[in-house]
């Protein structure tokens, strides 16, 4: 026992000895073996050019955001356009369909009366007044962009509806008198650019978890609500109102881009130290 304490302490084969270069014939100054370091930066795989990967990942934008809310929607209202253009066999199922819902009765004609611009259009109205008031109160930089763009975004709701109306010139159900002009829903499209935008509109303004989710929800079912009511009480094909929804989402969400884009670049002017442009009433 005593011969071994007074042993300089030996050095074990096979062993890493902490910032000893060349240990085992290696060259890292870490390891004394060629496994990799446990560190989850060295244990991760360079990038195509070399560079090791960062930690934690540079965020970006995914692609699946791009997919699912607009070249997915984009891509099915090309596809139920071209069948109802060409009365394809989709039309076929959308009959069977509208004949086993149409059921006309005053709560459906009511949901329907919700994508009327006598209403929508109000409640979008105030939503953008409300939201700019609170943003020029608050000295954010362009505060009127976010209202004025979901303004031009309602704008082109009949731009874009009406010429495809006059365009397929689809007939009605046979529960409205007879006529064209059917294919897309308008009143669905109203609905969903008004109520969605202002949801988008407002969310940043709400602090409680629960009115954001309570708003998101109450969006939801009012398009939900709509489209039902149009089918339920005739007014529109099925394929209509789901064509409507696949434009429409592929504006909002094109819309939320932009209110992203736009915070975000505010927030490094900001950050940068760039002055407000808001020093008094304008």
């Amino acid at each position: 026992m005593g011969d071994y304490r007074t042993r300089p302490p030996q050095l074990r084969p096979g062993r890493a000895l902490a910032h000893t270069t060349g240990a085992s014939g290696s060259e890292s100054p870490h390891r004394s073996d060629s496994r990799p370091p446990q560190t989850p930066r060295g244990a991760r795989p360079a990038d195509p050019v070399g560079r090791p990967g960062t930690t934690p990942p540079v965020p970006g934008r995914p692609t699946s955001f791009f997919w699912l809310f607009i070249a997915l929607p984009a891509l099915l209202f090309a596809l139920i356009t071209w069948q109802v253009a060409a009365k394809g066999p989709l039309l076929r199922l959308d009959a069977r369909l509208s004949r086993a819902l149409v059921h006309p009765d005053l709560f459906s004609k009511l949901l329907a009366d919700l994508g009327d611009v006598r209403v929508a259009l109000p409640v979008l109205a105030a939503v953008l007044g409300y939201v700019a008031w609170r943003a020029r109160a608050a000295g954010t930089d362009r505060w009127w962009r976010p209202p004025l763009s979901a303004a031009v975004l309602m704008a082109l709701v009949p731009a874009l509806v009406v010429p495809l109306k006059e365009v397929i010139a689809r007939g009605g159900t046979p529960a409205v008198p007879p006529g064209t002009g059917y294919y897309p829903s308008g009143h669905t499209a109203t609905a969903m650019i008004a109520y969605g935008s202002a949801t988008l509109l407002l969310l940043p303004w709400l602090r409680a978890a629960y009115a954001r989710r309570g708003l998101v929800i109450a969006c939801a079912l009012v398009n939900v609500g709509v489209p039902f009511g149009l089918v339920r009480h005739g007014y529109h094909w099925p394929l209509d109102v789901v064509a409507s929804w696949c434009l429409c989402t592929v504006l909002l969400a094109s819309f939320w881009l932009f209110l992203t884009r736009d915070v975000s670049r505010s927030s490094r002017r900001t950050s940068s130290g760039t002055p407000r442009s808001r020093s008094g009433p304008s």
